[in-house]
């Protein structure tokens, strides 16, 4: 079976010590947002343009860019995470993948209004580390640990 991957970027938003995650219509799982990097977009671009139309916040990546740069390169801000997940599993093998580059972002406020066409905010819930922990059996293994260390990363960069 050939497996078919696409990239993608995901940001835990973080405000006042807790994340943003919302109950995926199609996934039927709580994800932060995220979603397919477009032809002409970089990681980092497309994880604040999944922010802003999935929640209507304007974020503030914490991505380190330093690095060499050159008159043809340039360092691109680093994602937390760096991740390959399954997408569709059959027995026959996994069919596709996402990698998946994982950024934090800090919100300045928690009001989501997401554009038109997104979910509904009533889908969205900001999760505090003792929600994360609390909600274990319904959240992700991932989601749990990576939402833990963007509320950690977030606030201690303060």
């Amino acid at each position: 079976m050939e497996t078919t991957r696409h990239f993608v970027a995901t940001v835990y938003v973080v405000n006042d010590g807790a994340t943003a995650l919302h109950e995926h219509d199609k996934l039927d799982m709580w994800l932060p947002p995220g979603g397919h990097l477009d032809r002409d977009e970089l990681p980092h671009e497309a994880a604040i343009r999944e922010a802003r139309e999935e929640t209507g916040l304007d974020i503030s990546l914490l991505a380190s860019a330093d690095g060499p740069e050159s008159e043809t390169a340039s360092q691109l801000p680093q994602p937390r995470q760096f991740l390959l997940e399954d997408i569709n599993v059959t027995p026959e093998g996994v069919g596709h993948q996402h990698v998946d580059f994982v950024y934090y972002g800090e919100a300045t406020h928690r009001d989501i209004t997401p554009s038109p066409g997104e979910q509904d905010a009533a889908d969205w819930e900001w999760f505090e580390p003792a929600d994360l922990r609390a909600r274990a059996d319904e959240l992700a293994d991932d989601v749990v640990e990576v939402g833990l260390d963007a509320i950690e990363a977030v606030d201690g960069s303060r």
